[in-house]
């Protein structure tokens, strides 16, 4: 029996899809990329935004046209849309079998059996205050080279655009122990590189330990042989520590880069956000953090035209990401989600304006991007060499200041053989836009 396992959203549902994935191969389950050979379909949903709503939509009747026609004999929907419209899944879209809430990975199997069985359609919902149980086993499907490891689940923070409180729980964190022992299961299969995801991680073990342990967790992963760079993403820039600062600095595997998302930079707004810091101390941690490590690469995310916005606050903004010169950025249109406080707000920004005002920003961070790509030229890195670039003699692989999939790329010319995992240092002699270009200095592993 082949299985077609669809992992749409963010880094923190693929570690769902992989785990699921672990349980299926156990059972005697092959994969497969087509959807012609497939007997059943799993899809993990997200619908944090209008458009990763569509996208959902999208691929759930995508994949009920192949049930209609026969081919497919199950097709399971689980993840954020099936926690958040399961009625709704059920009721209109009847070819869907089975459906699993974020909490209710691990009855993938018991879900796929009743379904085969013909005893469906069926609904696994866990209490979303209860820790997921978390099988032993993933089948990664980053490459091999590196993988995310989530320490926690859930958010209390409660920002109004926001919806993934209700779909995900409260903040729980994973026990230390279980995560460490995960991470060197991940070393044994090869992977180099370990990237810390939650939605928030700042804030790991605070409900498990009484205090923030992500120093102290760092600190272990550090020790695990294989792991050569560990990488911190989701770090609320309000719960950033100098305990933090200091373990980034000591701690040699752990890369000089931090994704901190503050969204806004206008006090009005943040305030409208329900987001813990102000414009003041936003500078103020970022100064701190580039005077403590010199060299340390910083990535935000903002959300542009959000209910209230003026023409005041987007310039403020505008001149707030001219000043702080971010290595990376990203911009989301605000997206009004039901059940959000801020989808009743009063002074919607109309679609255009929100569109115009992140083009905006985004052109202006282009310009900041391409200008710290060409001050790049004549450094010496570490790169992570990820694959070959077909029919020519270079590799592409990333350097510390570069996160898989939403950051820039090196491209590496070069006529010695390597293998995706292998670890270079390489002289940059070149930059088109977003990604550098170098050649091999000196090779090492």
């Amino acid at each position: 029996m082949k299985l077609l396992c669809i992992s749409l959203g963010c880094d923190k549902n693929l570690v769902d899809t992989e785990k699921m994935m672990g349980l299926l191969y156990q059972d005697g389950w092959e994969f497969t990329d087509d959807e012609t050979q497939a007997d059943a379909v799993l899809i993990n949903t997200c619908c944090f935004i209008g458009d990763a709503k569509e996208e959902s939509v999208n691929t759930i009747l995508e994949m009920a046209e192949l049930k209609k026609d026969g081919k497919v004999k199950a097709l399971l929907v689980a993840g954020c849309m099936a926690e958040r419209y399961k009625q709704e899944i059920l009721e209109e879209i009847p070819e869907v079998d089975a459906i699993l809430g974020t909490a209710s990975g691990h009855e993938i199997l018991t879900a796929l059996k009743q379904v085969l069985e013909g005893n469906g359609p069926v609904s696994c919902f866990e209490d979303l205050h209860s820790l997921p149980k978390t099988p032993a086993g993933r089948i990664l499907t980053t490459g091999g080279c590196y993988s995310f490891l989530k320490i926690a689940e859930g958010c209390d923070k409660r920002c109004t655009y926001c919806i993934i409180p209700s779909l995900r729980g409260p903040y729980r964190s994973y026990p230390m122990e279980e995560l460490l022992e995960e991470a060197r299961q991940l070393s044994e299969k090869g992977v180099k590189e370990l990237i810390l995801v939650a939605q928030e991680t700042t804030l790991y073990g605070v409900d498990l330990y009484g205090q923030k342990m992500l120093p102290k967790l760092l600190k272990e992963l550090a020790k695990i042989s294989g792991i050569q760079w560990i990488r911190i993403q989701y770090c609320y820039p309000e719960e950033i520590t100098d305990e933090l600062i200091e373990v980034i600095k000591e701690e040699e595997k752990i890369c000089h880069y931090l994704d901190i998302p503050i969204q806004h930079a206008s006090d009005t707004i943040l305030k409208r956000m329900n987001r813990r810091t102000d414009k003041k101390q936003l500078k103020e941690i970022i100064g701190k953090l580039r005077r403590e490590i010199p060299d340390i690469a910083l990535r935000t995310t903002l959300i542009s035209g959000f209910p209230g916005e003026t023409k005041e606050d987007h310039e403020a903004l505008m001149e707030f990401v001219d000043e702080m010169e971010f290595d990376r950025l990203g911009v989301f249109a605000y997206s009004a989600e039901e059940d959000t406080p801020a989808f009743s707000f009063e002074n919607q920004v109309p679609e255009e304006l929100k569109e115009e005002r992140r083009d905006q920003l985004m052109e202006l961070q282009q310009e900041i991007a391409f200008e710290k790509s060409e001050s790049m030229k004549g450094r010496i890195l570490d790169v992570l060499i990820e694959g070959k670039v077909a029919d020519e003699p270079a590799y592409v692989g990333r350097t510390y200041m570069d996160a898989p999939g939403v950051d820039g790329l090196i491209f590496v010319n070069t006529g010695q053989l390597l293998m995706s995992g292998d670890f270079v240092r390489v002289k940059v002699v070149g930059a088109s836009e977003y990604d550098l270009i170098g050649e091999v200095y000196h090779e090492f592993t």
